[in-house]
């Protein structure tokens, strides 16, 4: 035999640095720029889409403005480097990636970059619908007219190749801000979602990311609002919210920084982790039965 399984080991699993890899969602003005004063600015590349760094003016870290949805491939594969499972026809594969470093230099001017902040993957989304309306996925082949479906789909593929292959990028933080919309469902009921165009991308996203952090307006024990991190799925404003690390509370302080040192924290033992609990189910209605197909209630008529 030539050579043996690569099967990795437990130890050089857990000895291999990782990155956290996720995304802040909030409304506009709840302050999500803001966490970069946060943040370590001599490791952190502030990936700015929004233009809108007012908010941050004086912050002495380093920023990259891409304007273009090439330039948002273009940096994503520098900054993770070729995926070699494409072709060198397709985007992030080994020829994409030695053309971007031929146009931008040597990728080891990245290497002291802990942190990549991008601001907004809501701008980011627009970029790349703007770029898909020009395709010819975006045209009929009959008619030669615009297909709005198939620039929605070419977007979504587009949208989660990008997102993928940052989240590929293993020894660095990779953080993704976001617009939260706050909508009504058909039921009248208060839905968050967050603002990306087209549907794929926003269904997508927190299966592709580690964290899942929505920014908002909390009211205190005494009524008055305050700012918080939302960081677990099961909370009670319904917002968006994962963590896969185990090592967060619901609520955290809407500290950025602060955060990613408890999510690098020390590991938490899986039998604190996991815990199964005998189920408290809501005690059955007198005169009803439990319908499993459609998960309601029917009346038990009597003969």
């Amino acid at each position: 035999m030539s050579g043996a399984l690569p099967i990795i080991t437990a130890d050089q699993r857990l000895a291999t640095p990782r990155g956290i890899k996720g995304c802040i969602f909030g409304p506009s003005g709840i302050g999500k720029t803001s966490l970069l004063w946060t943040l370590n600015t001599t490791t952190t590349l502030f990936f700015d889409l929004e233009a809108g760094d007012l908010a941050i003016e004086g912050w002495q870290g380093d920023t990259i403005r891409p304007r273009t949805w090439k330039e948002c491939r273009d940096f994503a594969v520098f900054i993770g480097g070729p995926n070699p499972a494409l072709r060198d026809d397709q985007h992030y594969g080994p020829a994409h990636y030695a053309a971007v470093c031929a146009q931008y230099g040597d990728p080891a001017a990245l290497e002291r970059y802990q942190t990549i902040f991008i601001d907004s993957i809501t701008v980011a989304g627009r970029l790349c619908f703007q770029w898909c309306k020009g395709q010819p996925d975006a045209f009929s082949e009959k008619t030669g007219k615009p297909d709005m479906r198939g620039a929605y789909g070419l977007h979504g593929r587009e949208m989660i190749g990008w997102l993928t292959h940052l989240q590929h990028t293993r020894v660095k933080n990779v953080w993704f801000v976001g617009i939260l919309d706050e909508k009504l469902d058909e039921f009248n009921r208060k839905v968050f979602a967050p603002q990306i165009d087209g549907s794929k991308t926003g269904l997508e996203l927190p299966g592709i990311v580690d964290q899942v952090i929505t920014m908002a307006e909390i009211p205190d024990a005494n009524g008055k609002a305050q700012r918080a991190f939302v960081c677990q799925t099961l909370n009670q404003w319904g917002y968006p919210a994962k963590d896969r690390s185990g090592r967060l509370e619901a609520l955290e302080v809407p500290h950025l920084g602060k955060l990613m040192e408890k999510i690098h924290g020390p590991l938490i033992p899986a039998s604190r982790r996991l815990t199964y609990e005998p189920l408290a189910l809501p005690k059955p209605v007198a005169g009803t039965t439990p319908d499993c197909t459609t998960n309601s209630s029917q009346t038990i008529q009597p003969n």
